[in-house]
């Protein structure tokens, strides 16, 4: 494996010497030198990165010296620009008398860059000739580890077909219905796809089934083969030869090993051709394998099955061209998970039960495993062997040490979490790892990772897409390939990271300097991390000395009231790209904020700060600023000088209403603004946001009924436009849209916080809309019929939007998953009929007094996870207890959702 941080480093700073750089005088051939080795260095790495290679000291050695010199390039260049910015505020006097009298000194800077640039140079030129120097001795030993860990994950795969049945919790819901997919009576052939995280337990749930008596009688041939990250058709293909023949105890082909792909495949598909069979392909990682190999699996109406494990959403979810079917495995419920741990770490305690003393650790150590099976399986194996209440609080408390250098945890690390992670793009490494910054169990927005990223530096540029789009497709990757895990905060997309891969990835973070973690207690001194990330609980940051390399910035201050924070900040940050202070409540800005140069994020949401300082207008390379929710209500007019910003997010929150702020007229001026929101409707400002063509999400409050015309018409300039919310003046005036045309085709969320007179009739042709959120709508007429065709809707708000007696859901709604209804005051009743709403996973309904009884059809919502009631009629309470008409049906959902118990729904 190469280094997780430094192959994106070489990409990113070739772009920046390319542009900031090059056009420094007097360094133009340090530069091109420079550029021109790190191009080959960054072909080498990516070339070798996979996770193919272990880290030999020599390769360790190696990366690191180049990690170091790539950051002293951006650091030097960046340093220059930070001078040359200088030079130029400093105000006119200031710039006559360097021009005048002082010119010598800004030509020491060119010298000092260019002396700087040389050095590296020397370095970079030293590095490959000691690399050949000391590196072949360690080819071999890498090789053959390469071989021993593919070995060693194709033997821990195929040892799950013997694990005892005692050993397994938890599987017997999943094993059910994946047999009722093996053994539908449908004649043709279907793909069963199995998808998890790493170590989630895919392998032992298949295993149990592929065991099973009934599967074997059921079919006439079988075969299991592990395929996992690198694979060669021809060796599948032959394995596969191998195992159906040794299933039915006949003798292999022989000269098998010679035979060429066509030879093969003849031999594979004469042999299927005539059988009913069941194929399955474990650890599948590559999304092409399926084209590759479904020629080898004839469908002649037999009844055949292919089943495989991924943990990768996109592959288990492709087009496999017939019938196919995705279960995606669940955390285990809180039961099980302890039952689990509890049969290896206390076999030997007497009773094999936990002691009482230690029971407060082991659950908490439970906890942190989140219901993966094996994380369970490790750390249980790990505590058998602890007896004393200390011995189980050092694990505890230096869980990261034991991930990293404990040999009985090193095959959970590094064969298999790690499989994931080196199996990422070089650039989802980076993206990875900033995750780790985040607090355990935090749950991130994902726009706020997404303009993290971009600040960094960490997206690339595609030709036709704007960075948040690449940003997203990212985040996505990672989604799907379940390192990261998809939560909601309200209506909005979030992620999470599992606690033992946030472990894992700070253990890596901190090797490779990507970034440190402190908790504010501790001094923080200079270890050559780039990022900073500091958790306290006690509302103070102590001192920092000698920092200055820092790009990244981020404090989290929980469960705190007040916050310490100096009036200057704590180090030196000229480099600084990405400030985030979200909720630490902090009154006043420190004073050498706005001379933050190379400042491209800045995060301020949640604090309690009343104004931005005029001179916010210095922050010339900000692309980000986010002052949500603070006490600010009128924006400078030096905001309008950040022509670089693309997000714009202010609000101010009254009594959990969401307020918009004044914004000067001059605000039109920043053509490359993509979000701005939310604002207050004030003067001409709806009128002059029409010229804001590249805005993709746009809040408005105080919209006024006289608004109508000007707003529509903004609206229809803003093409590209994909989130609009709009808020009235007073809950009592009408939220006024009607005249907005249909042409909104990248409208994916919308919320309107109004009265309606009646439903905008451009509604239906919504057909990108992912979300819509109705608040005070009080809707006579009844808008179902209006969205239930809607294609992409998959979260549905309705709060105080109708005053009808019934909600009737009888058709449509195909893609909904995320239902919440509250405040209806007149709702007597709710009735989903077969067939509607058929992939709902959760549905709140609260402060619906009048709701007598359970939603008629809820158990028919198959797919359902989550189901919340909160503050209902004590009728309703009534009908679904024990005894209660409502209860039959209320315990069939119940246990329909147990499964999901641990899945979070913030």
């Amino acid at each position: 494996m190469t280094s997780a941080a430094t192959d994106l480093f070489i990409g990113k700073f070739v772009a920046i010497l390319e542009s900031e750089a090059a056009s420094i005088a007097g360094v133009r051939d340090q530069v091109d030198e420079i550029k021109q080795e790190l191009v080959f260095m960054k072909s080498f790495l990516e070339d070798a990165d996979g996770g193919e290679q272990a880290h030999t000291q020599v390769e360790k050695a190696w990366v690191a010296s180049v990690r170091d010199l790539a950051n002293d390039v951006e650091n030097t260049i960046d340093e220059f620009m930070y001078r040359v910015y200088e030079q130029r505020n400093g105000g006119r006097f200031s710039r006559w008398f360097h021009k005048t009298i002082h010119f010598p000194k800004h030509l020491w800077y060119k010298r000092r860059i260019a002396n700087k640039l040389q050095k590296i140079a020397v370095a970079i030129r030293a590095i490959p000739e000691r690399n050949q120097r000391y590196h072949g001795a360690a080819a071999v030993e890498v090789k053959s580890t390469s071989e021993d860990t593919r070995r060693w994950v194709r033997n821990q795969a195929e040892s799950s077909l013997y694990q005892k049945e005692d050993e397994l919790v938890g599987i017997e819901g999943d094993k059910n219905m994946l047999l009722g997919w093996l053994m539908d009576e449908a004649k043709h052939q279907i793909v069963v796809s199995v998808v998890g995280m790493g170590g989630s337990g895919k392998t032992t749930l298949v295993a149990r089934i592929f065991k099973d008596d009934i599967v074997k009688r059921d079919f006439e041939c079988y075969a299991w083969i592990t395929v996992s990250q690198s694979y060669v058709i021809e060796d599948l293909l032959r394995r596969l030869i191998k195992e159906f023949h040794k299933g039915k105890r006949e003798e292999v082909p022989a000269d098998i090993n010679a035979m060429s792909y066509n030879e093969l495949l003849e031999i594979l598909v004469n042999y299927l051709e005539t059988k009913r069979y069941l194929i399955v392909l474990d650890d599948v990682w590559d999304v092409h394998l399926w084209d590759k190999i479904r020629f080898s699996f004839p469908d002649k109406q037999l009844g055949s099955r292919v089943m495989l494990t991924t943990r990768r959403e996109d592959i288990a979810s492709s087009s496999f061209g017939v019938e196919s079917h995705v279960h995606k495995i669940q955390p285990l419920e809180r039961g099980d998970a302890w039952e689990l741990f509890s049969m290896k770490a206390f076999s030997s305690y007497q009773n094999k039960s936990c002691s009482p003393e230690l029971l407060p650790l082991a659950r908490e150590l439970v906890e942190k495993c989140e219901g993966l099976p094996l994380a369970i399986v490790a750390l249980s194996g790990l505590m058998s062997s602890k007896k004393s209440l200390k011995e189980w609080s050092t694990v505890y408390n230096s869980l990261n040490w034991h991930l990293t250098n404990n040999s009985l945890l090193e095959p959970m690390k590094m064969r298999i979490l790690l499989f994931s992670f080196n199996d990422l793009p070089y650039r989802l490494k980076q993206c990875f790892l900033s995750c780790s910054l985040f607090p355990e169990d935090h749950v991130i927005v994902n726009n706020r990772l997404i303009t993290l990223w971009i600040a960094e530096g960490f997206v690339e540029h595609v030709e036709g897409l704007t960075p948040e789009e690449v940003a997203n497709s990212y985040l996505m990757e990672l989604i799907f390939r379940n390192m990261l895990q998809q939560r909601f905060l309200g209506s909005l997309p979030a992620c999470k990271m599992h606690d033992l891969l946030r472990e894992i990835a700070l253990s890596i973070a901190k090797e490779e300097k990507f970034c440190v973690v402190h908790d504010g207690g501790e001094i923080v001194e200079e270890t050559g991390a780039l990022r900073l990330s500091i958790q306290t609980t006690n509302g103070e940051i102590r001192s920092c000395t000698g920092i200055s390399r820092f790009r990244s910035f981020l404090v989290f201050a929980t469960s705190v009231s007040s916050f310490s924070f100096p009036n200057k900040l704590p180090f030196d940050l000229k480099l600084l790209k990405v400030l985030d202070l979200e909720d630490v409540p902090i009154d006043n800005l420190p004073d050498n904020l706005t001379s933050l140069f190379n400042l491209k994020y800045l995060n301020l949401s949640g604090t309690p700060i009343t104004e931005l300082p005029e001179s916010i207008g210095q922050l010339r390379n900000l692309q980000t600023l986010n002052i949500n929710l603070t006490k600010i209500e009128a924006l400078p007019r030096g905001i309008s000088k950040l022509l670089n910003l693309r997000h714009l997010l202010v609000s101010r929150s009254i009594y959990g209403k969401a307020i918009g702020v004044r914004i000067p007229s001059s605000i039109s001026k920043m053509k490359k603004l993509q979000t701005l929101a939310y604002i207050e409707s004030e003067g001409n400002i709806i009128r002059l946001i029409g010229s804001m063509t590249q805005l993709t999400f746009l809040g408005i409050t105080n919209v006024k009924e006289r608004d109508e015309e000007d707003l529509c018409a903004s609206i229809q300039e803003m093409k590209v436009l994909s989130r609009l919310f709009l808020s009235v003046a007073d809950g009592e005036e009408f939220l006024r849209v009607d005249a907005l045309s249909s042409r909104t085709p990248y409208l994916d969320r919308l919320e309107l916080v109004g009265k309606l007179e009646k439903v905008p009739h451009w509604f239906c042709s919504l057909h990108s809309l992912a979300s819509l959120n109705l608040s005070g709508s009080r809707l006579e007429e009844d808008l179902l019929p209006h969205i239930e065709a809607l294609p992409s809707l998959r979260s549905l708000w309705l709060r105080n939007a109708s005053v009808r007696k019934e909600l009737c859901f009888n058709r449509g709604f195909v893609k909904l998953r995320h239902l919440w209804v509250s405040d209806l005051a007149l709702l007597n009743k709710i009735t989903i009929e077969k067939g509607a709403m058929p992939n709902l996973e959760f549905i709140r309904i609260h402060d619906c007094l009048t709701l007598e009884t359970l939603p008629q059809g809820i158990e028919d919502l198959t797919n359902l996870q989550v189901f919340r009631f909160d503050n209902v009629s004590e009728k309703f309470r009534e009908s679904i207890k024990e005894g209660g008409v409502d209860h039959p049906r209320m315990l069939l959902v119940d246990e329909r959702c147990k499964k999901y118990a641990n899945k979070s729904w913030d």
